[in-house]
């Protein structure tokens, strides 16, 4: 049921991603610093939200209430982005949406606590899978249906199947109860070891910038402005037919090794893109970033889960979100920043150079269970 209903989501969701910095750019006359900033501020606020309802789900031992919310959230947010008149409007909405995000700590909570060391990578990466198979659908929506019906029109019909979703995990997630008391986080219960990984996280997610660059990025090459969303899609395909193979993997052959290939896959695309030159070299650095990101989303959330403990865990994860997710937003400043004052490919540049060195740190990071 969490595959179905998050299915639905980024069903909604993906109609708008891909034609979202064209959107803002070109539709609304936003420079790219003004996209840097609003998707930037969009993926500090994931990381406050999963936080905030990380701590509370585990102090009132509740999951599901964060998830349906959440859900909603995302459905309100397209509404007003389709309303919108201008670039300024979309911030308020932009936090409407983010926070939406706050049902992620407390679902993967969920998820690790029905999962074995044996399993909980490929269970991640099952649920990762659906999430870019409805991704699938909604770009391929998004492709079809945007000449036809325009952006503000689009953006209405991406907030019906959150609602869909939103009321299934309402109607058929049960939780158990328990009288547990949760007495609160803090670093003392985190040892050296995640503190490590926490520590080499946030400087790989400084190197994050948001996807928007690397459509924008092709849009300046040359691509018309409906063929760019078909990069997105290519991006798209590609991490939900990793993510099930690489959680598999990870259960193997061990989380630090799937998470060196992510880091790789990341610098090894921005070197790409600096020197792309045809529509075939586009393609399959869109494939290596897809590829990417499916081990590092699927990965990451399983190796969190078992570096802290299990009575800890949605606050760990919401914690965790938190702090990349804040380093996520100078991360597309910066990258805003160095296109417009230095050059498009100086943000390919710094990105490089950041996942080479949280690839170095990671080998120091123990693998297996707290405790």
């Amino acid at each position: 049921m969490f595959a179905v209903a998050s299915f639905l989501n980024d069903f909604g969701s993906d109609i708008i991603y891909p034609i979202w910095p064209l959107f803002v750019t070109s539709f609304l006359g936003a420079n790219m610093v003004v996209l840097g900033f609003i998707d930037g501020l969009g993926e500090a606020l994931v990381s406050i939200s999963q936080a905030v309802s990380g701590y509370i789900s585990d102090r009132l031992r509740k999951r599901k209430v964060f998830i349906w919310v959440g859900y909603l959230f995302g459905a309100s947010s397209r509404i007003g982005y389709a309303i919108s008149k201008s670039w300024i409007w979309l911030i308020p909405f932009k936090i409407l949406d983010r926070t939406g995000k706050m049902r992620g700590s407390p679902r993967d909570a969920m998820v690790a606590d029905l999962s074995t060391e044996e399993n909980r990578g490929a269970n991640f990466g099952f649920l990762r899978s659906v999430d870019n198979l409805g991704a699938v659908c909604g770009i391929t929506t998004s492709l079809l249906f945007l000449g036809m019906l325009g952006y503000r029109n689009l953006f209405l019909l991406a907030s019906i199947p959150s609602v869909i979703g939103a009321l299934l995990i309402l109607l058929f997630i049960k939780e158990a109860k328990t009288k547990g008391i949760y007495k609160g986080l803090s670093l003392r219960d985190l040892d050296r070891n995640f503190r490590l990984f926490l520590f080499l996280s946030t400087i790989f997610s400084l190197a994050s910038f948001s996807y928007s660059f690397l459509l924008v990025f092709t849009r300046k090459w040359g691509f018309a402005e409906t063929t760019v969303p078909v990069f997105y899609l290519v991006f798209t395909v590609a991490a939900s037919l990793a993510c099930y193979p690489l959680g598999r993997a990870s259960d193997r052959f061990g989380r630090r090794a799937i998470l060196s290939l992510s880091y790789l896959l990341f610098g090894a695309m921005c070197v790409g893109f600096m020197f792309a030159n045809s529509i075939v070299v586009f393609v399959l650095l869109f494939i290596v970033y897809g590829v990417h990101k499916a081990g590092l989303e699927t990965v990451q959330k399983a190796f969190v889960s078992e570096l802290c403990p299990a009575r800890f865990r949605a606050s760990t994860l919401g914690a965790f979100q938190m702090i990349v997710g804040l380093a996520a937003f100078p991360a597309s400043l910066i990258a805003g920043a160095l296109w417009e004052n230095v050059a498009a490919s100086a943000p390919f540049v710094f990105s490089a150079v950041l996942s080479v060195t949280a690839l170095l740190m990671l080998p120091f990071v123990r693998e297996g269970c707290y405790g």
